[in-house]
Formats: C-alpha cells, sequence, structure tokens
C-alpha cells in the first residue's frame, strides 16, 4: 500500500478553494479531465466510487503531473484499501462511522468524513479529527445550519459539498471555518470539451 505520497488533510484542503467532485464512467476520460482541471489551477481531484472505472481512473490520474487525487464515496476498510492501492492520497466518506475512521487513522490516510449533524462532528472528535466534510451541504440546511453547527466546535474546519454552484461556492467559502469546497458542476457527467472544463476551473480559483 502507497502511503508514503500521502500528506495532511488540511494542507490539501488549503491548497485550491474548489475540490472537483468527479463521478467518471471511462478511464479514457481521466487523464485529459485530470490535465484540465490542473491547468485551470485545481490541483485537488475527488474521484468517487460509484462507477467501475472509478479505480482505474484514480490509477491514472495519479500519474497527472500536479495532481492531487483522492477517492470519494468511501464506505468501509476494503474501499479504503483498495483506494490506497490506487493511488489515492485523500479519503473523502460521505458520513463517518467508527470502523472506518480508525481504518484511516491505523492506515495514516488523509481523511474527510462527511458529517452532518453535532453527533457525528462530536464522534469525529473522539476518534482525533477536527476536518470534515459538511454532506449533504444544501440539503442539510445550507450556510444557516453550518454557521450553527461550527460555533461550539470552533477548532473544526469544514469542506461543504452537496448541491454547491459555480454562484453559490463563494458564499459558503466566505464563512472562517471552510477551507474549500466540493463541486461537481466543474465536470458534468456529459461534458468533454475539456478546454471548457480549464475554463470553468478558471473561474473557481477567482476571488
Amino acid at each position: 500500500m502507497n502511503t508514503a505520497t500521502l500528506t495532511t488533510i488540511d494542507s490539501i484542503m488549503r491548497t485550491a478553494p474548489v475540490i472537483p467532485v468527479l463521478t467518471l464512467d471511462d478511464p479514457a476520460d481521466a487523464v485529459p479531465v485530470a490535465e484540465a482541471l490542473v491547468s485551470g489551477g485545481l490541483n485537488v481531484l475527488e474521484v468517487t466510487l460509484r462507477t467501475p472505472a472509478a479505480l482505474d481512473c484514480i490509477r491514472a490520474m495519479a500519474e497527472v503531473d500536479g495532481a492531487i487525487v483522492g477517492a470519494g464515496t468511501v464506505l468501509n476498510a476494503r474501499d479504503l484499501d483498495l483506494s490506497l492501492d490506487a493511488g489515492a492520497r485523500f479519503i473523502v466518506s460521505p458520513g463517518l462511522t467508527e470502523p472506518l475512521g480508525r481504518a484511516a487513522i491505523d492506515r495514516g490516510a488523509a481523511f474527510l468524513p462527511g458529517v452532518a449533524t453535532a453527533g457525528d462532528i462530536m464522534r469525529g472528535l473522539d476518534l482525533g479529527l477536527t476536518h470534515f466534510k459538511f454532506f449533504p451541504a444544501t440539503a442539510s440546511g445550507g450556510i444557516p445550519a453550518l454557521k450553527a453547527l461550527a460555533a461550539p466546535f470552533h477548532q473544526c474546519r469544514f469542506c461543504p459539498t452537496g448541491g454547491i454552484t459555480e454562484q453559490t461556492a463563494k458564499d459558503w467559502l466566505a464563512l472562517d471555518p471552510v477551507l474549500c469546497v466540493g463541486g461537481s458542476w466543474l465536470v458534468p457527467s456529459e461534458q468533454q470539451d475539456y478546454d471548457a472544463i480549464r475554463k470553468t476551473a478558471e473561474r473557481a480559483i477567482l476571488p
């Protein structure tokens, strides 16, 4: 298992304001999509384990110069190990269970678990975790909900994901506890115009 190239989730979250959330059906798309995003200024890329091609896409994208590729929709320790073996440098899950959290810690993985409630955050803190994906961000109450949740947990930092758009991303990023946002708008499932992907990435990093 390749953990030598893993770094902290804090440094990954601070690398770029938006983490593209990618669901890819064809490994042939992986490299050109990654190259377009990296050239546009977004080099932290999350590939969700929602398709049979996901692990092959992670392997391919991990070879792209400048790309920091992670695995999303990681549900258990088996998913975690397969993702790390494929070259994932960080791990994202939609929720937080103690078995997955302990497995990620044991393997030294840069881990971003999903939370939606105070109880979720407290469970993470009990495991020694302080960085979380607020998910699903819009459906869980949006910015007012995250503000209310973050208030008693001053040590925590967040990556809201789910329902965030190019237009609303800046509002989330203006919150002090938010280091970055996750967005699927950068690469729509039907999108194969790599120049358009690059231009969307460039817009995402503008202040």
